[in-house]
């Protein structure tokens, strides 16, 4: 449930939390050397038992929100801005930005027009027999200067006519990567299926229906064209369109936000499937460099264990556990969809597993600030495909109003916050020694169980990485033999009581017989079988004959 005032959960997400705050949202800083200025953290200490104290990560409600307080949530890519006030910031730099190119040309012009005129009364002035070496001086200049205004051009016409030399690579390995038959095929057909549900959809809306489908395949023409823009220029074509529709719908239906919510969402489902291939991780962006330095950035964290992140989460719990598996399987699953809005309903079916794994395991509900370090512990573990370009294609492309408002836009902002923790974590956010965070890190050692403290060698020891995988491997073929002794003592046990259950209903029947033995009486024989005066009976009857 969502309250009206704020547009977050009720009870716990709206309460306060902690004082301890995760700066991580607006700028990105997880480091123990700015936390000073932006979070309040408490310190490691130096004894034992004040260092044995664990601190969980916690995120102040307000720190998810925009920066310019208009109440919508923010986004780290947008750094901490709601999507409205970064475009209002975007487009005011961007103007500011050609102001200042202007204003440099005009300034180079002046200053090259002035160079010239000096150059050329100063030629004037030169005695007569160094006047022939001055003016071949200065045409050679000008003839050097005409040559690179030239080539500058020509090198800038170029770029206007012809592929980007920083995007050609990658195209030469796109074209080397042909995708599957079947993989085209199933698109192809998901394209098609799309097409045919806004079709049937606009028809409901007559005239106005039509009018959209005309100007929806008009902007997926026009977008063909302009393959060779950054993606944060496809970025604004997408975001004008969706700002030009919406206020047109909002003039058509007189102020009814939930019908312009809904003609919006089939618009932006038609759109973004024709789209997706040409902007989900385009050339022109380093998405793809991301998603591999996130990739490497987990892989490398694989050993961080629930108790370091104090996520309130016991997965011995078989309820807990399916919660959990669920929640993993959604945020994966989230790289199979192609609409952002079908992203983002994954994003947030895994985060309400989340908070029914925490729910069920604390015996309460949960609280916002418990569900931060379960979500980074759900990213950790599931590691999922394409994050950070996911991430960049629902920011870019999805329908700004969802990502401002409502729970979509909750859940959305605190994965967001998860991955900016992750690609900050450091040995404090961990409670960890710096030495410790580093040999885990590496590889040398892993960290050891609570409840076996002789199981890994002490933090001083050098391990090699391959008898620690060795040591790994023994601890769990013990915990297999184990299991299986188990199961071969309950077998046993069993076999025990059938048995036991065997003979007792055995002497159970013997008692009853006993009781109450079966008489077996001879069989009934004939009526006159008993009579022994059939001697004296009269002989019977006889049928007579009469003749007639």
């Amino acid at each position: 449930m969502f309250c009206k005032s704020c547009m977050s959960l009720q009870s716990t997400l709206c309460s306060p939390p902690p004082v301890v705050l995760l700066h991580v949202l607006q700028t990105g800083c997880a480091n123990s050397d700015h936390n000073d200025k932006h979070v309040s953290l408490p310190r490691q200490r130096d004894t034992m038992s004040q260092r044995s104290e664990r601190r969980g990560i916690h995120v102040d409600q307000s720190e998810l929100l925009c920066k310019k307080g208009c109440g919508y949530y923010g986004n780290a890519a947008w750094q901490g801005l709601c999507s409205k006030c970064w475009r209002e910031e975007y487009q005011r730099a961007r103007q500011r930005q050609i102001q200042e190119d202007w204003a440099l040309a005009e300034k180079l012009q002046r200053e090259e027009e002035a160079a010239y005129v000096s150059s050329h009364s100063s030629s004037q002035t030169q005695p007569p027999q160094s006047h022939s070496q001055q003016s071949l001086a200065t045409f050679s200049k000008f003839e050097e200067k005409k040559t690179n205004e030239k080539t500058r051009k020509v090198t800038t016409v170029k770029k206007f006519f012809s592929p980007s030399s920083r995007t050609a690579p990658k195209k030469e390995s796109h074209e080397g990567k042909t995708p599957s038959p079947s993989i085209t095929r199933q698109s192809s057909i998901e394209t098609d299926r799309v097409s045919r549900d806004f079709v049937e959809f606009l028809k409901t809306l007559q005239k106005l229906g039509r009018d959209i489908h005309k100007q929806s395949r008009g902007f997926i023409e026009s977008m063909g064209n302009k393959k060779d823009l950054s993606a944060e220029e496809l970025s604004e074509c997408v975001q004008d369109f969706y700002q030009g529709m919406s206020d047109r719908l909002m003039n058509h239906f007189k102020g009814s936000s939930e019908k312009v919510d809904r003609v919006m969402d089939q618009v932006e489902k038609y759109i973004m499937t024709r789209l997706y291939k040409s902007v989900f991780c385009p050339e022109t962006s380093d998405d793809e460099k991301k998603d591999l330095a996130t990739q490497h950035r987990i892989r490398a964290l694989h050993w961080v264990t629930i108790q370091m992140l104090c996520v309130p989460v016991d997965e011995e719990i078989p309820e807990v556990s399916d919660s959990v598996v669920k929640a993993i399987t959604d945020i994966i699953e989230m790289d199979s969809k192609r609409v952002p809005r079908d992203k983002l309903a994954f994003i947030t079916s895994c985060s309400k597993h989340i908070f029914s794994a925490i729910r069920i395991t604390k015996n309460e509900p949960a609280s916002a600030d418990d569900f931060l370090p379960t979500l980074i512990y759900i990213v950790l573990k599931a590691n999922p495909p394409r994050l950070q370009s996911n991430i960049q294609y629902i920011t870019r492309f999805c329908n700004p109003s969802r990502l401002m408002t409502g729970e979509d836009g909750y859940y959305f902002t605190n994965l967001c916050c998860a991955v900016a923790f992750i690609e900050k974590l450091d040995a404090q956010s961990l409670n960890l020694s710096p030495e410790d965070f580093e040999r885990y890190m590496s590889g040398q050692a892993s960290p050891r169980r609570q409840d076996d403290p002789a199981a890994w060698p002490q933090s001083g020891s050098r391990v090699n990485p391959a008898l620690s995988q060795i040591h790994h491997n023994l601890k769990l073929l013990s915990n297999l033999e184990k299991r299986q002794q188990q199961v071969t003592e309950g077998a046993q046990n069993l076999q025990t009581e059938l048995a036991e259950w065997q003979d007792s209903v055995t002497r159970e029947v013997q008692e009853i017989l006993e009781r109450y033995p079966l008489e077996i009486k001879p069989r009934a024989s004939a009526i006159d079988a008993e009579n022994v005066e059939n001697d004296r009976l009269p002989p019977p009857l006889q049928p007579q004959v009469f003749a007639g």
